[in-house]
This record gives C-alpha cells, sequence and structure tokens, in this order.
C-alpha cells in the first residue's frame, strides 16, 4: 500500500473516532434546561470527559511503547466503541452524563498518540508535519461532522439519538484501522535498548532538558486554550444567534452547524500549519498561529454583539489559528526528544495538557454562572472567553523559549541544533 492510500485511511479512521469529541458539546444549548444543568455542570461533564482522556492518553502511550503502536491502535479502538454505546444508552441527566462521558474519554485515546506514533514511524522529518498535519486536520473534519450530525440526530431522536452517531463513527474507525493496518508491522523497542517506558529518570531528564521543558510546557498551553474553545464554540454561537434574532437560548442546531463550520476551515489550519513547518520552522509557525489564536481569545466574547456574519468569520480564523500548530507541537516533540524519552514525554503532556483541558470547561462555565448572575450575557461571555486568553499566554512564551534555547544550539554547532528553525 502507498503511503498516500496508508495515509487517507489512517486519517479516515481517525475521523471516526472522532465523533466522540464534539457529540456533547454540540447538544449543550438543549441538554442545559431539560437536564437542569447550570453553566459549570455543563463544563464538567465536558472537564470530566478529558479527564478520562488524559487517563486514556498516558495508558496509550504507555502500552504504546510497551507493546507497540499498531497494536495499541486496534486494541483501544475495540474500548473506544463500547466506551461510545455505553455513553449514547446511559446518559440521561448531569449524574450520569458525568460518569458514562467521563468513561467514554477513558477508552478514546488509543487513535491519537498510537497514531502519531504510526505515522512518525512511517514518514521522514523533511514530511512528517504535513503528514501529522493531516492527521489532525481529520480529526477536525470528525467534530465538525459530530457536531451538525448529533444536533441533526437529536432533533429527531433526542440526546440518545444524537449520541449514537458516535457509536457508528467509532465503529467505522476501527474497521478502517483494521484494514490500513493490516500489513503495517508492530514497532517494538528492544528492552535493552529503550529501558523503562517511564521512568522518574525521564521526567527528571524532561525538566532539566531546556527544549524538553518548553516544547511539553508550549503545549500544555496551547490545550488549555484549544479544548475550552471547542467545549464552549457551539453554546456560544446558539447564544449570539439568539441574541440577535430574539429567539431561543436553545438554538443547538444553528449553534453547532457554526461551529461546524469553523472545524472545516480550522482543517486549513492544520494541513497549512504542518507544511508550513516543514518549510520555514516548527517554533516559528507555532508563535504566528498560537499569537493569533491568543488575540482571538482575548476579544471573542465581547465580539457576540457585532454582526452574526462578522463574529462568525472571527470564529473561523479563531479556530483556524488554535488548531494550526497542534500538528507542530506534535512534530516538535519527536524531533527534540531522543527514543528512550519519548513515551514518558507523551505521558507528561498528557497528563499537563488534557490536565488544564480538565480544568478550562469547567472555569468557562464558572465564570458564566458568576458573571452572568448580573444579566448581561454579553460580559458573562467576555471575560470567559478571556480567561481562556490570558492563561494561556503561557504558551507563546515557552515557544519563544524554545526558539532561543534551539538557536543558541545552531550556533554552539550543536548537532541537534538545527531542529525547528
Amino acid at each position: 500500500m502507498s503511503d498516500s492510500r496508508w495515509l487517507i485511511l489512517l486519517c479516515t479512521s481517525r475521523l471516526g473516532f472522532a465523533l466522540i469529541n464534539t457529540v456533547y458539546a454540540a447538544l449543550i444549548p438543549a441538554l442545559r434546561p431539560a437536564w437542569g444543568m447550570s453553566a459549570g455542570e455543563a463544563g464538567a461533564v465536558q472537564s470530566a470527559w478529558h479527564g478520562g482522556y488524559i487517563v486514556s492518553l498516558v495508558a496509550a502511550s504507555l502500552f504504546a511503547g510497551r507493546f507497540g503502536a499498531r497494536r495499541t491502535f486496534l486494541g483501544m479502538g475495540w474500548a473506544a466503541c463500547a466506551g461510545s454505546l455505553i455513553f449514547a444508552f446511559g446518559a440521561v441527566d448531569f449524574t450520569t452524563a458525568f460518569i458514562f462521558y467521563g468513561l467514554a474519554g477513558l477508552f478514546a485515546g488509543g487513535s491519537y498518540v498510537p497514531g502519531l506514533t504510526l505515522i512518525a514511524e512511517r514518514f521522514p522529518s523533511s514530511s512528517r508535519g504535513r503528514a501529522m498535519g493531516a492527521y489532525i486536520a481529520a480529526a477536525s473534519l470528525g467534530y465538525a461532522v459530530g457536531l451538525v450530525g448529533s444536533s441533526a440526530l437529536a432533533d429527531f431522536g433526542g440526546s440518545a439519538a444524537g449520541f449514537l452517531l458516535a457509536v457508528a463513527g467509532a465503529l467505522l474507525g476501527q474497521v478502517l484501522a483494521v484494514i490500513v493496518l493490516r500489513n503495517t508491522k508492530n514497532v517494538v523497542v528492544d528492552a535493552s535498548v529503550r529501558g523503562p517506558i517511564v521512568s522518574l529518570a525521564s521526567v527528571v531528564w524532561l525538566w532539566q532538558h531546556k527544549p524538553a521543558r518548553y516544547v511539553v510546557i508550549a503545549y500544555t498551553f496551547h490545550a488549555w486554550e484549544l479544548l475550552g474553545m471547542w467545549a464552549w464554540l457551539p453554546a456560544f454561537l446558539s447564544a449570539a444567534v439568539a441574541l440577535h434574532t430574539g429567539g431561543s437560548a436553545t438554538l443547538a442546531m444553528a449553534g453547532a452547524s457554526l461551529a461546524a463550520l469553523t472545524h472545516l476551515v480550522s482543517m486549513i489550519g492544520s494541513l497549512s500549519g504542518g507544511s508550513w513547518s516543514d518549510r520555514w520552522g516548527r517554533t516559528q509557525v507555532i508563535l504566528v498561529m498560537s499569537l493569533s489564536s491568543l488575540c482571538c481569545s482575548l476579544v471573542f466574547g465581547w465580539l457576540m454583539v457585532l454582526p452574526l456574519w462578522l463574529l462568525v468569520m472571527v470564529a473561523l480564523f479563531y479556530n483556524l489559528t488554535a488548531i494550526g500548530d497542534s500538528a507542530i507541537h506534535s512534530a516538535t516533540l519527536t524531533e527534540v526528544i531522543p527514543p528512550q524519552h519519548l513515551a514518558t514525554a507523551y505521558s507528561v503532556r498528557s497528563i499537563t495538557g488534557f490536565g488544564m483541558g480538565v480544568l478550562s470547561p469547567w472555569l468557562f462555565g464558572w465564570v458564566l454562572d458568576r458573571v452572568g448572575a448580573g444579566g448581561n450575557p454579553v460580559d458573562a461571555w467576555g471575560w470567559a472567553w478571556s480567561l481562556l486568553g490570558l492563561v494561556a499566554l503561557v504558551g507563546p512564551w515557552a515557544t519563544w523559549r524554545l526558539h532561543l534555547a534551539q538557536v543558541g544550539s545552531a550556533r554552539n554547532g550543536s548537532a541537534g541544533g538545527r531542529v525547528g528553525l
């Protein structure tokens, strides 16, 4: 099988698994009154997903290091199918949604880190950013399908019908994974070479090695902004539609459709960001993307009063730039950190990145509840979005420090100094 066909099939598999990520966010405007949830509780359900996902990503990193990325991808895929099925039929109120969406997250990480590892094993550094960008873009397409599809199905059969879309996506993803990975070698580094899969010594090395430390910190605060934005964008756009039309704030389909449009456009960011980083350097492109999305975070909520078409244009640019550096962070990780520390690095960044992703949707909702109690929705949304941007400022700072460290290594003639320049 050619590299191009292999990548297309793997990306389509990732698309199917990605549907579970947004089926709940699409229905937040409708589920809040139906289940009697506050904004904080609605955000907590999304946080439960990210909490489970942290464990899943760490497990996927450990399993991929011990048993190989191919075997991990396929094995955890079956668990993802089961988790999405339990969530679809079991979530009927805040408590059950909190438990079962967290459970679904607990099983969902097998298509992310192992998928990126499989790409890194197959593609050289010169084209790795572009290949990983395509993989991230496939997930964005899956998020868009999840948003629109779940909202449409929920209109006919309730939330369970909307959630069943995730089950269908997981099954499709698993079938395609079995096909595309049938003849793919399962690479397992010999234990005598790699040493322990995850070790305290590797954690210490990650902290003491400046480029490794900065790439993990940059990803952590990238995840804070991105995961908070994805959780609340459909609900925000629904509220904006209601504000401009005088309609109900439960216009879930309108908000989900507009948010889906931003995910479709964000595919350009993933594809272009990865390709640009192959050509112009990892850190330079990360800085452009992260600073652009930061500017959007800081002002996005306050722009709610703008004409709806203009607000949507900003949302398109926002999602494009917020996701545009995701693949670059992953490519940088594989190039800055040597193989013997890579499993630990994946585990640490999963814990820190998605740990922040646990906090951001909940804190966003908490701000909505507190500021919104005053009765001004623009203030509530404005401060909630600004919170994302203020905390995320750490990300570009860490990327700039990484850039300076690499420039210093290059000037000193280090063999690894060219990476990311």
